[in-house]
């Protein structure tokens, strides 16, 4: 008999639990590369190119209930017209789908839970090179920049959740044994169980920037907690997730499980498809990231869902003294062009004091900041290699119209120009735009500028600037902030406001990682209760008299029939009990 998913992968699973217990971290997929990745199936990128090349151009079906014809939303910045079709089906119809299929996910325990979404990490990860083509002709990014975000660091980022899903329904105690009092103070022996209940329907509202890194992790911890999922995908990037979603799908399908735990919801821009889904009343789970407003949107509307928001907002680097110019100014282009601005470590507002601050080749004042950091820019750009490997492709409106706007509201530093892509001559790939505002501009600054834009804010000392960082951070959110100081004192009090303002921090780090989450998959936003708030905890207690037996019975055994919970919880009120986590 062919092992269970669960025991294909439990010394995996198994493993990752123990380190996230431990404190450590492990990376099977990142850590499987060259040989070890071909003997796991991982297929080469030049067999991927042939198969992503087979997607384009045809429908991708899903056979889904519901369905209302097709709908073709993407496009891509590198003239790749994918030309896919997907299946549109009414979203009321995927949401009961997902309801019907909800009672079998359940029944089916952690355990078989856990090892069906490793399974499925598992064919994703042979899949890797394709899902970065996907994630590059729909999103833009740079071919490495979307292996990283599409591949096996993502692919360990879900394995996380995964993991630490199964760990908190494994706390879950199956069997009860309490005691009580009964009439006349005497112990009354009680028996009963705890049952893990999912919430219901999750919704994955998916990112058109980093649609797998982002929604990996909400789709692995519903799966695993017993909740099925509706995928919504951003209109422009729909193919990372279809095809996640198929591979989902045919996982499930193997084992006995309906498909429809987990569906596709794609539509026309204008359906607003996610907002529906988002306040169906059958939906109780959300899971986004992006911007700050529509995640106040979600909060304000979907009151019948827990929402888990991961808020964009307004990334932010404090700039009073370092002891590596050089490498700050460096680091800072860098990050300043990856993947037009869109990756979580990218600052939006630089505060310096206007005073200058201190470093290893003497004071130096904003004027200098700007001008060095836009000739690291510009000797970053120079080469098309880099550009290829850095600057991502431009594929919306609202980025162009961005950089139009933002140049008008005060001197430039550096403008934002067109660089030549030595692969796709018609893609349209930009410099950074940088801009310099006084601290009195908040108006400007403090709103979410999508793209390559970046200000260059001065204060009127590291204490204000300190202000105006835990304060807009507080008000707009962050993925990410920053801070330079060779002084004890400036840096305690910047992991103050970091911890105030609720936002992620690096101190003196010269060289900014694409994602703070690359070498660590933590989960967005909300700690444990990213896991826990996806399930209840159901108590049902009832009289135990084999556990008590009077003195007469005891010299003479006999049986008692127990009743089921479920029997006398609904004859017995009180004696069951709802337990949110």
């Amino acid at each position: 008999m062919r092992p269970s998913a669960y025991e294909r992968h439990r010394e995996l699973l198994q493993s990752v639990v123990g380190a996230l217990a431990a404190g450590e971290h492990r990376r099977p997929f990142t850590e499987a590369t060259g040989q070890d990745a071909a003997d796991a199936g991982m297929r080469s990128a030049r067999t991927a190119g042939k198969v992503f090349g087979s997607l384009l151009g045809r429908p991708f079906d899903l056979q889904q209930p519901g369905a209302l014809g097709h709908v073709r939303t993407e496009s891509s910045p590198y003239g790749v017209g994918p030309g896919i079709d997907y299946q549109r089906c009414d979203p009321a119809e995927l949401v009961a789908a997902a309801g019907r299929a909800a009672a079998g996910w359940r029944a089916a325990g952690p355990h078989q839970r856990a090892g069906l979404a490793v399974e499925i990490l598992r064919r994703l990860n042979t899949r890797s090179h394709e899902l970065a083509l996907a994630v590059h002709h729909t999103t833009g990014q740079p071919m490495p920049t979307a292996l990283r975000a599409a591949g096996p660091r993502a692919q360990d980022r879900a394995l996380e959740a995964v993991a630490l899903a199964f760990a908190e329904s494994e706390r879950v105690p199956a069997d009860l044994h309490p005691e009580g009092a009964g009439r006349g103070g005497r112990p009354l022996a009680l028996r009963g169980t705890c049952t893990l209940v999912p919430r219901g329907v999750s919704l994955l509202i998916g990112c058109p920037d980093f649609p797998l890194w982002n929604g990996f992790p909400g789709l692995f911890a519903s799966l695993v907690t017993g909740n099925p999922v509706v995928v919504a995908p951003h209109p422009r990037s729909v193919l990372p997730l279809a095809i996640t979603v198929r591979v989902a799908r045919q996982v499930l399908a193997e084992a006995g499980h309906a498909p429809d735990v987990v569906t596709l919801a794609v539509a026309e821009p204008e359906q607003q498809v996610h907002r529906r889904l988002a306040t169906h009343p059958a939906v109780r789970i959300v899971d986004f990231t992006g911007s700050a407003r529509f995640a106040d949107w979600l909060e304000q509307h979907a009151h019948q869902a827990a929402v888990f928001a991961d808020r964009t907002g307004l990334n932010t680097m404090v700039v009073d003294s370092t002891d590596d110019y050089r490498g700050l100014v460096r680091s800072l282009a860098v990050s300043l062009c990856l993947c037009n601005g869109t990756v979580r470590t990218t600052p939006q507002n630089i505060l310096v004091p206007e005073r200058g601050f201190g470093t290893d080749e003497g004071r130096k004042t904003l004027r200098d900041l700007g001008s060095d950091l836009g000739d690291a820019v510009d000797r970053l750009l120079r080469h098309p290699a880099r550009v290829a490997r850095v600057v991502g492709a431009i594929t919306a409106d609202e980025v162009r119209d961005g950089l139009a706007e933002a140049a008008r509201y005060g001197p430039v530093l550096h403008a934002s120009a067109p660089v030549a892509h030595p692969d796709h001559p018609s893609a349209d790939t930009r410099s950074p735009l940088l801009v310099r505002l006084r601290a009195s501009d908040e108006s400007i600054y403090t709103r979410e500028w999508p793209g390559p834009v970046s200000f260059l804010v001065g204060t009127d000392s590291i204490s204000h600037s300190l202000a105006i960082f835990r304060r807009t951070v507080a008000r707009h959110g962050a993925l990410h902030a920053a801070v330079h100081s060779t002084d004890p004192l400036v840096l305690a009090a910047a992991e103050t406001a970091a911890l105030e303002a609720g936002v992620d921090l690096v101190a003196n780090l010269s060289d900014l990682p694409a994602d703070p989450s690359s070498a660590l998959a933590d989960l967005p936003g909300a700690g444990a209760h990213f896991v826990t708030g996806r399930f209840r905890v159901v108590r049902s207690r009832w009289h135990n008299p084999r556990a008590a037996p009077t003195p007469a019975a005891a010299a003479e055994p006999f049986t008692v029939p127990v009743p089921e919970p479920a029997v006398v919880a609904a004859s017995a009120p009180g004696l069951t009990e709802l337990i949110d986590l």
